[in-house]
């Protein structure tokens, strides 16, 4: 994770369950080839680059992994083209002829 996102992350009250995180706040370090994602952390701790709270784990199948104070959680990408399609669309007019006028 960025260190600006981590800040935030970091001081966000704790929520259990499944994390939204954006591809923006994340770059991609380093690959680890770990049973589980407390072996990944266990082998990474003594490295140069040790998972921290707020880093994501991304298994070979897509699913993702975001490191917590608790433990590690799920986590999904957000994508701008989901956000896009959660907002509710206005109500349409109804199209105005020119008699109307």
């Amino acid at each position: 994770m960025k260190e600006a996102p981590r800040e935030n992350f970091r001081w966000a009250p704790h929520v259990s369950g499944m994390a939204n995180v954006k591809p923006k706040d994340y770059e991609a370090a380093a690959e680890v080839e770990a049973e589980s994602e407390y072996a990944a952390w266990v082998l990474l701790r003594g490295s140069g680059q040790p998972l921290n709270v707020g880093d994501l784990l991304e298994a070979p199948t897509g699913e993702l992994r975001i490191c917590k104070y608790v433990g590690f959680e799920e986590a999904r990408w957000i994508l701008p083209e989901q956000l896009q399609q959660s907002f509710i669309a206005p109500p349409t007019a109804a199209p105005v002829s020119s008699a109307q006028i």
